[in-house]
């Protein structure tokens, strides 16, 4: 939802009805992960997408039913094969899809959420999706950390039930379907409740400021990451070349990371890249960026002589032999990079995989799914 709610915000700011369909689970091989949105407007206009095109249109005219009755769908579609390429699913993946109608009227908080989500506060909204009871079908929980809870699902049990998950969901940044027994039990069935996970922006740590940390700035913004390029040279480290990042810092950087953790501003989420390859300014980062209890990625940039030279001053500096396994060095996958926006796209490549277990071959090459379940823990 979060790339379409700028326009979401537009037409409920003024009294508008909107249609929202919302991917809620997928299996197989489904193009669009849970959380994807498409809109349609008070105009008859589409935004957005929840299958990259395969079943927009199905889904655009679901959406007009729900807009006209107010009562939400949801709604399975490729259901097999044959039933895919039926309603356009061509991958033969399978999706679900929660189809609801938005409004002043029927979503007074979505004015905070989108404030929270905008300033970059942490907040995910969990909404009944299936129930026995239709009346419960549409209710919505708001969760904010250190927060009581807004709203109600249905009942107390359900209601602390759902809060605990979706601050974990919260804390990693992950949407998802969950299932409770009808009143929020753990064990059983009946009801499904869907959280969106408005986290902030993962970071990205670009240590180094040369010409090939601008274009892995670039490309690291386009991911969606926070993008924050550190340098102890004021004359580099200078917010006109790295037009981009969202924040350029003039530090040492192993004393911008140490002083990072120490603010609880590193999480599993934050990826690191060391572009210096200067051992001055390498080792002592590397030090600190190795011994970090959870990031998600660590790369140093350098010639495999450099490589060398820099496991050897980490070992003297006694990092263990598992520390060091967590460094990726040289950084990057075997693109055949040379100029600083391949390098960038090869780095990428790198913590993409990294991510979701990929393994970097050519896909004419592998066997079985495509796309993975979800980000490895």
């Amino acid at each position: 939802m979060r790339d379409v709610l700028p326009e979401l915000m537009r037409w409920w700011e003024t009294g508008h009805t909107v249609g929202v369909a919302t991917v809620v689970a997928t299996f197989r091989s489904a193009p669009r992960p849970p959380g994807a949105s498409m809109l349609v407007g008070p105009d008859d206009s589409a935004v957005g997408s929840v299958s990259g095109g395969c079943v927009e249109g199905a889904v655009y005219e679901l959406a007009g039913e729900v807009v006209a009755s107010g009562t939400p769908a949801l709604e399975r579609y490729g259901v097999s094969d044959d039933d895919a390429f039926a309603v356009g699913l061509t991958c033969g993946g399978i999706l679900d899809v929660y189809v609801e109608r938005v409004s002043r009227e029927t979503f007074p908080e979505l004015g905070e959420i989108a404030a929270d989500v905008e300033a970059g506060r942490p907040v995910a909204l969990a909404t009944v999706i299936e129930h026995p009871d239709p009346a419960w079908v549409g209710r919505r929980l708001v969760v904010r950390p250190d927060e009581a809870p807004a709203g109600t699902l249905g009942s107390p049990r359900a209601d602390d039930a759902v809060h605990d998950d979706a601050l974990g969901l919260l804390a990693s940044g992950t949407n998802a379907t969950l299932t409770y027994g009808p009143d929020g039990e753990r064990r059983g069935e009946g009801m499904r409740a869907f959280v969106w996970a408005f986290a902030p922006h993962p970071r990205m740590l670009v240590f180094g400021a040369i010409d090939f940390a601008a274009a892995v700035a670039r490309v690291g913004s386009f991911l969606g990451y926070r993008v924050t390029v550190c340098d102890a040279r004021p004359v580099f480290a200078t917010a006109s070349r790295f037009p981009e990042a969202d924040e350029v810092v003039v530090d040492w950087p192993h004393r911008y990371l140490t002083a990072q953790l120490e603010a609880g501003a590193i999480d599993p989420r934050t990826v690191i890249t060391v572009l210096t390859h200067d051992p001055k300014f390498d080792v002592p980062l590397l030090e600190v960026a190795l011994r970090l209890p959870e990031v998600a990625y660590v790369g140093a940039m350098g010639s495999r002589r450099t490589h060398d030279d820099r496991m050897a001053r980490l070992k003297e500096a006694g990092l263990t032999d598992d520390e060091l396994a967590r460094l990726a060095s040289p950084i990057g996958l075997d693109l055949g990079a040379r100029t600083p926006e391949e390098t960038a796209i090869s780095i990428a490549a790198e913590i993409i995989a990294g991510r979701w277990g990929g393994t970097g071959e050519r896909l004419g090459h592998t066997q079985g799914r495509i796309h993975r379940e979800g980000p490895l823990a």
